[in-house]
């Protein structure tokens, strides 16, 4: 079906294609968590209202995934050893096959390492995973490699070939996520490539998943040098600092001089930064609330400028913050903030991950009662956050863009020719400023009173006549789930009455409806309320 052209505003409409980077992959906490019923009925949803097509978690090759096996368990007895390690996929089978069930795939991260094989144990996390290189490099290849050709045979290659391999996550914080050099790391991501394309060498493998951009030489050595954070943690105007990703230039040139596979680059994009000062005190660091969009553009230039410039760029962790204790992400203004930032940022990667879906998340445990500043899109009961429904009016768009605006976007659909539109209200006032993190939801409250509103008005020509729109927004007075626990008194555990009432406030948007007139012509005019995002979608 051939789309009709459009007029936006008097004008003939533009034509450019609108990637969908917030859908193509989604992350969470870890593998094991993916076997839980509530994580699988988010994930089902993520995936038929959010669009989501793949997921990425940590944890893939850890203890409780129960893969490496170099004895039999023992139970009440003493452990028996096996010749030969052994590897056993029953629960990685549980959680891929639920995955590709659910219409969805894996983006597979290559980590951690298991305890037989960890140089250093029960590095971090409540859940103590082993973030180490291994004991033998020849084993670890050994477990890359048979846990592919397990996937190929159970899933057949034309599936698999589908999938994305990034090695290891987040290598540059050490001792936290990585113990061994840089060196160390590329090492591994040498071996574990080489792996990758000698199981097929149309498997599509990349790194080095490093954690944001800094503007200093922190880590150009082997190891994070904190002298070289002073300055940063001292600067009185960050903004102006020269900030640059982690080991991305680094890995182009071992990649270029070994001729090593890199399919793809990945790296995290927090807006933020932890320095330590010459105190010795670590300092955050928030960054202006275009800093998603400046880091992806010299992202663009570093792959256009490499030996490899076809690599695709997957940003394979991103949120306001990166802390799953951060109340933000519970609100409006984080949804507006979001929205705001993947539609600058469509056109520059391949896939930005929103971390999380869920807050079915435990890298700190269980969140503290039911709106703990998770980084979900969901809580754990499953109510629906601001930023869920942001994403939702995200997936509703259009795969062509026809018209670029400042607060959002205009798009249609290729196969129908229905257009679709989002806006969002990031309130004038903020200026440049990003909104920053919270312990509390109270504290969040400060950023209710910026403006003003904006007054949204386009016209678009050449659609069906008598065609309905559906009009939805989330704003502080409509599906704002977070203020409406807070003045139920924050309860820590929810009775069975208080979460029914909060799932239905999370979900009473603002809607209405518009009719195209009998001259084909669509008239959008409305005022939003500051924070708000609202969607123009085909009503069905």
């Amino acid at each position: 079906m051939t789309s009709p052209r459009l007029r936006i505003d008097g004008r003939d409409a533009d034509d450019r294609a609108l990637p969908h980077v917030w859908s193509y992959c989604v992350g969470a906490g870890r593998a094991n968590e993916a076997l839980r019923a509530d994580w699988q009925e988010h994930f089902r949803e993520a995936v038929t209202t959010l669009g989501v097509r793949r997921v990425r978690f940590h944890g893939l090759f850890h203890d409780d995934m129960f893969v490496y096996r170099a004895n039999d368990g023992g139970g009440f007895g003493p452990p028996t050893p096996f010749d030969e390690p052994r590897y056993t996929f029953s629960y990685v089978d549980k959680v891929v096959d639920f995955i590709l069930e659910a219409g969805a795939q894996p983006f597979v991260e290559l980590g951690f390492m298991p305890r037989e094989l960890a140089t250093q144990t029960e590095t971090l996390f409540w859940w103590k995973a082993h973030c180490s290189p291994p004991t033998d490099m020849a084993r670890w290849v050994e477990l890359v490699t048979a846990t592919l050709e397990h996937w190929v045979e159970r899933y057949g290659i034309d599936e698999v070939r589908q999938w994305r391999f990034e090695i290891w996550n987040e290598p540059n914080l050490v001792p936290h996520f990585w113990t061994g050099s840089r060196t160390e790391y590329f090492e591994l991501y040498e071996a574990t490539a080489r792996a990758v394309k000698a199981v097929d060498p149309r498997l599509v493998v990349g790194g080095p998943s490093t954690s944001v951009f800094v503007p200093d030489d922190r880590y150009k050595g082997e190891f994070e040098d904190r002298a070289a954070e002073h300055a940063t943690a001292a600067s009185t105007d960050v903004d102006a600092l020269d900030w640059r990703p982690v080991w991305i230039h680094e890995l182009i040139e071992w990649c270029r001089e070994r001729d090593v596979p890199l399919d793809f680059l990945s790296t995290h994009l927090y807006p933020t930064d932890f320095a330590f000062g010459s105190d010795g005190e670590l300092h955050h660091i928030q960054r202006h609330v275009d800093a998603t969009y400046q880091d992806l553009t010299l992202l663009r230039d570093v792959i256009a400028a490499s030996p490899f410039p076809d690599a695709e760029l997957h940003i394979t962790e991103w949120s306001s913050s990166p802390s799953s204790r951060d109340a933000m992400h519970d609100t409006v203004f984080a949804a507006a903030y979001i929205t705001r930032a993947f539609l600058r940022g469509a056109a520059l990667a391949d896939s930005i991950s929103y971390w999380t879906f869920t807050d079915v998340f435990e890298e700190g445990g269980a969140g503290v009662g039911p709106f703990h500043g998770g980084f979900g899109l969901v809580n754990t009961q499953g109510i629906h956050k601001p930023t869920f429904h942001a994403m939702a009016m995200l997936a509703r768009l259009g795969d062509r863009e026809v018209a670029a605006l400042p607060y959002g976007t205009i798009t249609q659909h290729a196969d129908s020719g229905d257009v679709a539109a989002v806006f969002v209200n990031y309130p004038q006032d903020m200026g440049t400023r990003g909104i920053g993190s919270e312990i509390t939801y109270e504290a969040t409250r400060r950023l209710q009173d910026h403006g003003p509103s904006l007054h949204v008005q386009h016209t678009v020509e050449g659609l069906a006549p008598g065609a309905v729109y559906r009009l939805e927004q989330v704003d502080w007075d409509h599906g704002n789930v977070a203020e409406a626990w807070y003045r139920m008194g924050a309860p820590l555990n929810l009775t069975r009455d208080e979460e029914s009432q909060l799932r239905a406030v999370a979900d009473d948007l603002a809607r209405a409806e518009l009719t195209v007139g009998p001259d084909g012509v669509l008239t959008i005019d409305v005022d939003l309320p500051p924070w708000a995002v609202m969607s123009v979608s085909r009503s069905r």
